[in-house]
């Protein structure tokens, strides 16, 4: 008999075994040859690779471009052509944050110099 993950096989015919009881000395019967054969679902073989087995080119340029960034120096502010409704300023910065459901658009929050901000639902 053969196993191949959980699956057992018959070693006169192949043909699938009966589900593994997952014990060593249970029997399990051919039901294409009728052949009985010993279980050995039970055993466990555990395999353990290291990436360097399977080399990737993606891999190895993911690992070279790693780049560390502090949380509190991410900007993610853009400055944009947008008139301020409460001082009139002509440029305002503005982030687009996914505030609702993801099939629904994003939420863009416009921040001016005067301290005023609003938002748009795309």
């Amino acid at each position: 008999m053969a196993a191949i993950g959980s699956l057992v096989f018959c070693n006169d015919c192949g043909n699938l075994l009966p589900v593994s009881k997952g014990t060593e000395r249970n029997i399990l019967a051919c039901e294409c040859c009728g052949a009985e054969n010993k279980d050995t679902g039970a055993s466990t073989i555990v395999t353990k690779t290291k990436p360097s087995d399977f080399p990737s080119f993606l891999r190895q340029k993911l690992q070279s471009t790693v780049q560390s960034v502090e949380r509190h120096n991410i900007s993610t502010e853009t400055t944009v052509t947008e008139q301020c409704p409460k001082c009139g300023r002509q440029e305002v910065k503005y982030t687009a944050v996914q505030l609702r459901s993801a099939d629904e658009g994003s939420t863009i929050i416009f921040n001016c110099e005067c301290g005023h901000s609003w938002h748009e639902n795309n």
